[in-house]
């Protein structure tokens, strides 16, 4: 029983929930920018030219007709620049929402620091009474 609990106070430590939260809301926000890609930037880029990369590539080896199970060889090159620029596009989109995420936080940290500072609790306050009562008699 030692390592089922240990495993579950591994596994609900407030790291590891926070990690899965992120990697979750990572696939989602994964999903979204795959899209904008696709359905928004991708037409963009293909009014000024060829859009769709995915069909270039390089005959490497050609079906044998002699063998009818032998099939062409590609080098499928268009593929991979596709998966470059959705990187780049990806990784722009990170850093803007990261850039955005610090600079809300940085105004709120100086916002916070802005406030003035809470008065005395209300166990300081008895205190303080107390003494001053003391100091009467």
């Amino acid at each position: 029983m030692g390592i089922l609990r240990e495993f579950r106070e591994f596994a609900l430590k407030g790291n590891v929930v926070d990690m899965a939260v992120g990697v979750i809301i990572g696939g989602a926000f994964g999903t979204i920018v795959n899209s904008l890609i696709k359905d928004v930037i991708m037409p963009i880029v293909g009014i000024a030219g060829k859009a769709d990369f995915s069909s270039m590539k390089i005959l490497l080896k050609a079906k044998d007709p002699a063998d009818p199970a032998s099939a062409d060889n590609f080098l499928n090159y268009g593929n991979f620049i596709t998966i470059v620029i959705n990187f780049i596009i990806l990784a722009f989109a990170i850093f803007v929402m990261i850039k955005l995420l610090n600079t809300a936080k940085k105004r709120f940290e100086k916002e916070k620091e802005a406030a003035p500072p809470p008065g005395p609790s209300a166990e300081v306050l008895l205190l303080t009474e107390i003494r001053d009562a003391l100091k009467k008699r």
